[in-house]
């Protein structure tokens, strides 16, 4: 019996706050879907733990497309946590271990955001969650992004600057906040001190994730026009389009035209202030760049990635084909 040639295409955007994959033929409609946990190496329990969650979110998306793992022609893992050349080399070792495609490709989550925001994977991006993932490419494929470099800010970031910021109002040490009760609130507190022990004391659960939490209420607070939270978010705000701007300039795209992709969670805030100083700042420095604000999921780009592994060039019409085909937003919440 002569086993069918695998066709189907793989795309996986694994992060600290859910991992989700997709599957879809070469014409770019998507069969299956699938989401789990964190994945990010450096964040999960242990690398097992992370590796575990990409398998739970692929092996369901292959269940929902009526496919096992011998169909998948191609696999791309868009990651946070794919850092360091040994993180890609382990995690590209593992998915040709569990068969997750006949070629396989691994990406620092920056790139493979930025990806799903272009035709053509050139540009700076900035996606903007939980965590904060910074890069640029050329189109020679030189890459840069900004990795362990913890000089950016994304959701947990913005969240412990609104805690600290709690806490030297508590102690007289700053202004007084608005953030203070809306803190309050979200940790169902009566005092400053209550939030202070539950964020600290032995045995709770101290993980910077829980940070991430706060950001809405930072940003939320500076669009009422307090002036502690506006402070933090201008400077942030400031802060990650000057590190895309390190991006551009180390390939070479500091210069119109440039495709600017900014995504994630904490840039889609009804207030548009966080997205708003990034664009202003990165257009002062490179005017007429190309602001995309609208990209599509990142994991569309590691489907774009998982096309152009298959292709090597993708035709047109794929990625609308995506696009059309993209589960409802329940995969994606956060």
């Amino acid at each position: 019996m002569t086993r069918t040639r695998p066709s189907l295409l793989l795309g996986v955007d694994g992060g600290n706050t859910k991992t989700v994959a997709l599957v879809a033929t070469p014409e770019g409609a998507i069969v299956g879907a699938g989401r789990a946990g964190r994945s990010d190496i450096y964040n999960a329990a242990t690398e097992e733990a992370a590796l575990d969650e990409v398998r739970s979110a692929v092996d369901e998306a292959l269940a929902a497309a009526g496919a096992t793992s011998a169909d998948l022609a191609v696999g791309a893992f868009s990651m946070a946590g794919a850092d360091w050349p040994e993180d890609v080399d382990l995690l590209r070792r593992a998915m040709i271990r569990f068969g997750y495609g006949r070629k396989v490709q691994i990406i620092n989550d920056a790139i493979g955001a930025l990806r799903a925001g272009t035709p053509d994977g050139v540009g700076v991006g900035i996606t903007c969650g939980t965590g904060i993932a910074i890069g640029a490419r050329n189109a020679d494929d030189h890459v840069w992004y900004s990795g362990h470099w913890c000089v950016a800010a994304g959701g947990a970031e913005l969240g412990e600057r609104a805690l600290l910021a709690v806490y030297e109002a508590h102690l007289g040490l700053g202004p007084e906040t608005s953030l203070t009760d809306g803190v309050l609130a979200f940790f169902e507190a009566s005092n400053v001190e209550e939030v202070l022990h539950r964020c600290t004391a032995r045995g709770t659960d101290r993980h910077w994730l829980r940070q991430a939490k706060l950001a809405p209420i930072l940003l939320d607070a500076a669009a009422h026009g307090d002036e502690v939270a506006g402070a933090i978010v201008r400077k942030a705000g400031a802060r990650n389009a000057d590190v895309a701007l390190i991006a551009a300039r180390a390939v070479g795209l500091d210069h119109a035209p440039v495709r600017l992709v900014l995504s994630g969670g904490v840039l889609r805030h009804p207030s548009g202030l966080f997205e708003e100083v990034i664009r202003t700042r990165f257009a002062e420095a490179v005017p007429g760049v190309e602001i995309v604000a609208d990209a599509p999921e990142p994991v569309v780009g590691a489907m774009l990635l998982a096309a152009d592994l298959y292709f090597e060039g993708v035709p047109p019409g794929v990625r609308e084909r995506l696009i059309e085909t993209l589960p409802g937003p329940s995969l994606f919440a956060t």
